[in-house]
């Protein structure tokens, strides 16, 4: 399909003309190529029937909504995960959200109210571990059968493997926390970046002698927690500084213990070297390429101070030894 791409927030939001479609259901946390994989089959399905491809996800995840603060950290967020579904080509998203009401309904309610009766689906595209329902009772078997009844067809995927192990967001998440970056970037097929908007913060970094552009990070955890090597370009396309697209800088992720109290959400916080721009209100992209350190808490703001520049110095030198991915 060439359609506009579409965001449909809720089963409430579908209207006729959605009715007859190729879709698919997942989480797609970092939409990896696992996930990328689904899609091609998902596209080649939808373009033989000559109808629109759906990917069905869910917000909250549903380990947030079931764990909580305890929840595996989110690869990206709800925007990135959309814009990167249009990107490899779905046409249409369809957002439900997770709630009470959603997670006690059985397998069979699901089938009938949003993959037979909302969204009137001729063909249908699962992982080949998928589950659903209230009882996990919900699989491959149990969609043929009711794909047979409401006329729908169903296929699964294979699993992606990469160097014998499948291609997975847990795997992508641990890579991460490893920082091991070419490892992530082989399996999401591209270098691991968080994206988001500059918000105004304390100016407690030009206090420190390092100017930051923060990017709140919605979440109670985030996949990477330290002092990182990083560039950062505009998601908009236009230069950075001058005419430079990307800007190579230091940056901080986490919690920041030595200001910040207990509760405090995730905060990433870059610091560009040889720019005085303007970020605020403005979307930038942060890839990621080496962790120089932990994130610690410091004694007063004046050791703090002394290490900043340290991780300013010792990122400098890493980029004059090495080129970023």
């Amino acid at each position: 399909m060439t359609e506009q791409r579409e965001l449909i927030r809720g089963l409430h939001n579908l209207r006729p003309r959605h009715h007859g479609c190729v879709a698919t259901i997942g989480s797609f946390d970092g939409v990896h190529l696992g996930h990328q994989a689904i899609i091609t089959q998902l596209r080649a399905r939808a373009a033989e029937r000559k109808l629109p491809s759906v990917a069905i996800i869910f917000e909250p995840q549903p380990h947030e909504y079931f764990s909580g603060e305890k929840a595996p950290a989110r690869l990206m967020r709800f925007k990135e995960k959309v814009l990167a579904l249009f990107a490899a080509g779905v046409d249409r998203v369809l957002c439900l959200q997770f709630n009470e009401r959603l997670r006690s309904l059985s397998a069979e309610a699901f089938i009938r109210q949003v993959l037979v009766d909302g969204l009137g689906v001729r063909h249908l595209v699962v992982g080949d571990d998928f589950r659903f329902g209230c009882d996990r009772s919900g699989d491959y078997v149990l969609l043929q059968k009711a794909g047979a009844e409401a006329g729908f067809s169903v296929e699964d995927t294979a699993t992606l493997e990469i160097a014998g192990e499948r291609v997975s967001s847990t795997r992508i998440r641990e890579a991460l926390q490893n920082a091991d970056f070419a490892l992530a970037q082989q399996l999401l097929g591209k270098p691991y970046r968080i994206t988001g908007l500059v918000a105004r913060g304390r100016a407690l970094g030009r206090q420190l002698g390092a100017p930051t552009a923060n990017v709140r990070l919605h979440r109670y955890r985030s996949p990477l927690v330290g002092v990182y090597t990083v560039t950062a370009k505009r998601t908009n396309g236009s230069p950075m500084s001058g005419s430079c697209m990307e800007v190579a800088g230091v940056a901080n992720v986490g919690f920041r213990p030595t200001v910040e109290g207990e509760g405090a959400k995730p905060l990433l916080e870059v610091h560009l070297f040889d720019f005085s721009g303007d970020l605020y209100g403005r979307e930038i992209a942060v890839t990621f390429h080496h962790k120089l350190r932990d994130e610690e808490k410091f004694e007063s703001l004046d050791v703090l101070k002394q290490k900043i520049a340290e991780d300013i110095e010792n990122a400098k030198a890493w980029f004059a030894n090495c080129k970023p991915n």
